[in-house]
């Protein structure tokens, strides 16, 4: 059964990340320093080298990827929540080489920024929290009845 909420929009913030860092990381401490612990981000921009991954269904575990050379952000989505209390930011990238060819998936942590603008709008509705889902095996939202 689909399961949604109501939010309305709160404050929006639009930032630069820090050359050299990591992408996920510097999303997931805007998070923490503006106390968002609901909302979403968008990103585009370039980095230095990127670590994405593909989430097996069989067995049940992330396969990760690296790409050790510069990149394209041509699009990043994700989401903001809470998992064990926490800021976590849940994020999927798609990114292209200098022929245009695109390399995709779940952003994962060892992704290095050159240069990446952002876009994060923060929501005020009910508490988000991530938990372990039994049909997939991830940590999605919990749904109180």
């Amino acid at each position: 059964m689909t399961k949604y909420k109501q939010v309305s929009s709160g404050e929006i913030f639009l930032g630069k990340l820090s050359f050299g860092c990591d992408l996920l990381e510097g999303l997931t401490n805007v998070c923490i320093e503006r106390n968002v612990k609901l909302g979403r981000v968008e990103a585009i921009g370039a980095v230095q080298s990127a670590r994405v991954g593909f989430y097996n269904q069989q067995n049940r575990t992330y396969q990760f990827i690296s790409l050790d050379y510069p990149l394209e952000i041509t699009h990043l989505a994700g989401n903001v929540s809470l998992k064990g209390g926490n800021s976590f930011v849940h994020a999927h990238v798609t990114l292209s080489d200098e022929k245009g060819k695109a390399y995709g998936g779940h952003l994962a942590s060892g992704t290095k920024v050159f240069a990446c603008e952002f876009v994060l709008e923060a929501f005020n509705g009910p508490r988000f929290e991530r938990g372990f889902d039994n049909e997939t095996g991830l940590p999605l939202w919990l749904f109180q009845e």
